[in-house]
């Protein structure tokens, strides 16, 4: 018995819990203010207004909200300003506009990457031999053209000296040739000699400058070989490791020193596929290091294919460093200056979004509000690059946020920064 006293008092509990909650409504998120409220009542009947929803209400338990109530709060600020200064029939309202003209906007892309050597020159060896003298050492600074390193001449000035007596010896040869040709030539025509003793003296002479020709060109090769015994820097720079310790022994392409060549200094980076269109070579660029260095150059180089990862196109950028101030490997910012394009330099307070979320101003046009979308380009200290904009507008810059498109309004002329008029004042009261 007390079982059943207990459920029973259970079940009564329960269905007053049911009822007591049935007659409230259900909210779904999401939808806006006003919308997605529905009374429990209506979703059982089927219809918000059905026999036991009329029941209840008449009974005055069940809660009705007041339509009007549910409009003003699915309205915007300025809906609720417009319908509080009594509609489209009341005084426009007051507010302060600026006009605004077209002028050239530049169009700079800041690109974000890292400087690099031009390049990377090994100093090699031409001939083979032992390192006699190592003439600098890691992180000297060295000129084109500058001694690096010395191998040991060996026999190598000794072939020289042979190649000089060979060609001097060839000379002597042809000077002798060039005495007998003559001498044979003028015999001939004196007819103390036969007309078929030309052609030897003709070949003897032919042989004697053959035989200088090859002496001198063994000479040259002596010469040479003597002088790669040196080996120079082909290019100005640093140098950098592996540089070769004296005594060691280089084979012809060995490494000497490795060469850093930091003049120019060149910037890697990438550029957005948006902006690809107006990338070339020869515009104008900065340098910020993260060193707070700075310098001026151009765009030597921009890739023709994209990363496939990015979908960005690898650039290239020279900057003057003649006095190696800038390193490889330092992250830096470039800014490359791509001409100019139409557009409108408008304080950041004069943006604002319409009732779908769209960014753009709100601009007077015959006495009228009217809303123009806008596409921000740059923000710079000066204000806000926009374009999309007709090329003279009349733009609200206070009381913006208290009008609707297609409102009425009175207008100033301001220039945007002053205090607050009597629009916003009025908006704020609202």
């Amino acid at each position: 018995m007390q079982f059943l006293k207990s459920f029973g008092l259970s079940f009564f509990i329960l269905a007053v819990a049911a009822a007591w909650l049935a007659t409230g409504t259900l909210v779904q998120g999401g939808q806006g203010p006003g919308n997605g409220e529905h009374s429990i009542i209506g979703l059982i009947e089927g219809d918000d207004h059905g026999p036991i929803s009329k029941t209840l209400s008449d009974a005055g338990l069940l809660v009705e909200h007041d339509e009007d109530v549910v409009e003003q709060a699915r309205m915007t600020v300025a809906q609720r300003v417009a319908q509080a200064n009594g509609g489209a029939d009341a005084p426009a309202i007051s507010v302060r506009t600026q006009t605004f003209e077209q002028e050239p906007m530049p169009l700079l892309v800041s690109l974000r990457g890292r400087t690099v050597a031009h390049a990377n020159v090994e100093a090699v060896a031409e001939t083979a031999g032992v390192v006699q003298t190592v003439h600098v050492e890691k992180g000297q600074r060295v000129e084109e053209g500058e001694l690096l390193c010395t191998l040991d001449q060996g026999t190598r000035q000794a072939a020289v000296a042979q190649a000089e007596a060979g060609l001097a010896q060839a000379r002597a040869g042809l000077e002798q040739a060039q005495l007998d040709f003559e001498t044979n030539e003028s015999l001939r025509e004196r007819g103390l000699a036969a007309a078929n003793t030309a052609n030897a003296a003709q070949v003897a002479l032919s042989s004697a400058e053959a035989q200088v020709l090859t002496a001198q060109a063994a000479l040259d090769n002596a010469v040479a070989e003597l002088e790669r015994t040196e080996i120079t820097a082909e290019v100005a720079g640093l140098v950098q490791a592996p540089v070769v310790t004296r005594g060691a022994m280089l084979a012809q392409g060995g490494v000497c020193a490795t060469i850093v060549q930091l003049d120019p200094i060149v910037f890697s980076g990438s550029i957005a596929e948006a902006n690809i269109g107006l990338a070339r070579t020869g515009l104008e660029a900065t340098l910020r290091t993260v060193t707070n260095q700075e310098a001026t150059g151009e765009v030597t180089y921009v890739a023709a294919s994209a990363d496939e990862a990015t979908r960005s196109f690898p650039i290239e950028i020279e900057f003057d460093n003649p006095e190696f101030d800038i390193r490889e490997g330092v992250t830096a910012t470039a800014t490359v200056d791509m001409g100019t394009m139409p557009g409108h330099l408008l304080p950041q307070s004069a943006l604002t979004l319409n009732d779908e979320g769209v960014l753009g101003v709100r601009a007077v046009e015959d006495g009228v509000v009217a809303f123009h979308e806008v596409t921000i380009v740059s923000d710079t200290r000066d204000g806000v690059w926009v374009s999309g904009l007709p090329e003279t507008i009349e733009i609200i810059t206070i009381g913006q946020e208290f009008v609707v498109d297609g409102q009425a309004v009175a207008t100033g002329q301001g220039t945007g920064t002053e205090p607050a008029t009597e629009a916003s004042e009025e908006g704020a009261a609202a």
